[in-house]
């Protein structure tokens, strides 16, 4: 027992970890499986009803419209966040003045846009007599119900997400650093100018890094939950009710957890989808530096 204690030392610094991982992990990912199977209120004894959840989910209207809005938010934020972080590292990976400061000042949005001060903040700009409304005024434009219009809802939560691409431009910005530089000097002599150097050299040999941005940032996007709550409520209309927003709901207000984990279990299931699909479109244009990474 002491040997095999003198040698596996280090697995002693690592129990709390593994407490932790069971008790706040492990364990709610279970049972939440298993609760999906039945009819489980806060207050009543759980029935098992098998399917049943799953059932009532796709039969639902508002169900479904949660899904396909979250489809929606997903697949236009990701990809315009993911734009605007390569353009703006791009940009930073050119030697300007101040370029640490600009980096720092791109990057604290990320920093502070999952804090619920800055949806509360979000919220005051864009409502009716908010700031966005008195820039409007002094061009003469009339003011916009942001939050009271679906699409201006939409707009709202979906600009914030937007907003906050510093941490997908901070890799895209160690990606550009490790791009050779002969490779654009080559390019220079044949006459190629800044954009054929960035579609013919710069995208190809960063492409593990968009894959790997697009893949982390969609898995977030989908289980996205602060700003549509806080700002919108998932309103107008259901129009930024989020499947997030279904889970919560149905947990801690209507206290059906058996619902809540079958619709959370939905979701996983779509995000793995999208993720399997992701892994295997790769090969199609991700290239990597050796034949063995593809």
């Amino acid at each position: 027992m002491k040997r095999f204690l003198k040698k596996n030392y280090g697995l002693l610094f690592i129990i709390p970890w593994w407490l932790g991982f069971v008790i706040f992990k492990l364990y709610p990912f279970i049972s939440s499986m298993i609760y999906s199977f039945y009819d489980y209120n806060l207050f009543r004894t759980p029935t098992f009803t098998a399917f049943g959840n799953y059932i009532k989910i796709l039969k639902d209207p508002l169900m479904i419209k949660a899904f396909s809005v979250t489809f929606k938010y997903a697949f236009i934020t990701v990809p315009l966040e993911l734009i605007f972080a390569l353009f703006i590292a791009y940009i930073l990976n050119f030697k300007i003045r101040g370029v640490k400061f600009f980096r720092v000042a791109y990057y604290i949005p990320s920093i502070l846009g999952g804090s619920v001060s800055i949806a509360v903040l979000w919220r005051f700009l864009f409502k009716t007599e908010g700031l966005v409304n008195m820039a409007l005024a002094w061009f003469s434009i009339e003011p916009y119900n942001w939050l009271g219009k679906p699409d201006g809802a939409f707009f709202v939560i979906v600009l914030l997400k937007v907003w906050q691409f510093g941490s997908p431009m901070v890799i895209f910005l160690a990606a550009l650093k490790g791009v050779p530089t002969d490779l654009y000097e080559a390019a220079s002599i044949d006459g190629a100018g800044k954009w054929r150097e960035f579609f013919s050299i710069t995208i190809p040999l960063i492409t593990p890094v968009i894959f790997y941005n697009f893949v982390t940032q969609l898995c977030h996007k989908f289980q996205e939950f602060n700003s549509p709550y806080i700002i919108t409520q998932g309103g107008p209309l259901r129009s930024t009710t989020l499947v997030s927003l279904l889970v919560y709901n149905n947990a801690f207000k209507s206290y059906e957890m058996g619902m809540a984990s079958a619709i959370a279990w939905l979701l996983f299931f779509v995000i793995m989808a999208f993720t399997v699909v992701a892994f295997v479109s790769q090969k199609y244009w991700v290239y990597y530096s050796d034949e063995d990474g593809r």
